[in-house]
């Protein structure tokens, strides 16, 4: 029977080297287990405010990380399980049947997966010796992957931010309040450059799901509370006499929608419309997002 927990051992492997590539190298960047960890540790930090969700997006990074590992170390330790102690070799002053299997198993799992080599215990089994050399390898690219993704969501995060506070600012200065006054290639060229970075930020969020879970105390820094008013200039130029301003307002909408469906599709599930997407996007990120004036006047305040 020892033959089952081998089996179920190189499952498990199978299935955490299968997260990683998801996750880390897979264009949708998105391993079903890591999604789980992820949102548990989302919805867990809700519980504790808006203060929670601000440690929400390191905590579930840290947690997909544990996932990873705790997949492999177990594993490993099923694979080594049917061999303990017969296959193993251990230092004099230790006694393994002093120890569960299990605890055997898992300790010799632990130490090759961090690579520390500490001696106490090796194994001697002829098939234990060409296989176990594997988890050091796995864990040393392990740690390589982690550390990769770990510095590709940076980039991504930053370029999120630097969006929502872009368009604070062109808030701020009452854009919408003049947008139809303004020359064509003026409004044409500032509405065509937020769909590009809209289009970037849309791209870092389908590679890397996982940054959805990133959150901003500050509202201008965060494209949940900034992103209505992106829509508003978008459907304000609609309006305009000039063909060229209305098409990239049109561009602008139909980024912001395409964004939106990806966010309700991965995490929020049903909404009727990218308005009712974007009140639950801020309300997950306790936002207050910005309210269109009811009248349509044109006004930012």
């Amino acid at each position: 029977m020892s033959w089952i927990w081998i089996v179920a051992g190189v499952a498990l492997i199978a299935l955490g080297l299968n997260e990683v590539f998801h996750t880390v190298l897979h264009p949708t960047g998105r391993g079903r287990f890591s999604h789980y960890a992820a949102s548990a540790t989302w919805a867990l930090s809700s519980r504790l405010g808006r203060r929670g969700r601000t440690v929400a997006g390191p905590l579930a990074a840290v947690a997909i990380v544990t996932v990873w590992a705790a997949l492999q170390i177990v594993g490993w330790a099923l694979v080594y399980l049917p061999f303990v102690p017969d296959g193993f070799a251990y230092n004099p002053e230790i006694d393994p049947a002093l120890y569960p299997p299990i605890v055997e198993a898992l300790y010799f799992s632990v130490v090759s997966m961090s690579t520390l080599g500490l001696g106490d215990v090796y194994p001697v089994d002829p098939w234990l010796r060409v296989v176990a050399p594997f988890q050091g390898l796995i864990g040393f690219a392990l740690l390589t992957a982690a550390v990769a993704w770990f510095l590709e969501l940076q980039p991504g995060l930053g370029r999120r931010r630097a969006l929502a506070l872009r368009i604070a600012l062109v808030r701020e200065a009452d854009t919408a309040g003049h947008l139809l006054n303004m020359e064509s290639g003026t409004s044409s060229g500032l509405l065509d450059s937020l769909t590009a970075d809209l289009a970037q930020v849309r791209v870092d969020l389908w590679q890397n799901a996982e940054s959805y879970y990133f959150t901003e105390q500050e509202p201008e820094a965060s494209l949940a509370a900034q992103l209505p008013y992106a829509r508003h200039l978008g459907r304000l130029a609609r309006r305009s006499e000039d063909r060229t301003v209305r098409n990239s307002g049109q561009m602008l909408e139909e980024a912001i929608d395409d964004f939106a469906g990806l966010v309700r599709d991965r995490f929020l599930g049903r909404a009727r419309d990218t308005d009712e997407v974007l009140r639950q996007y801020a309300q997950q990120h306790r936002q207050q997002p910005w309210v269109e004036p009811s009248d349509d006047a044109g006004s930012g305040a």
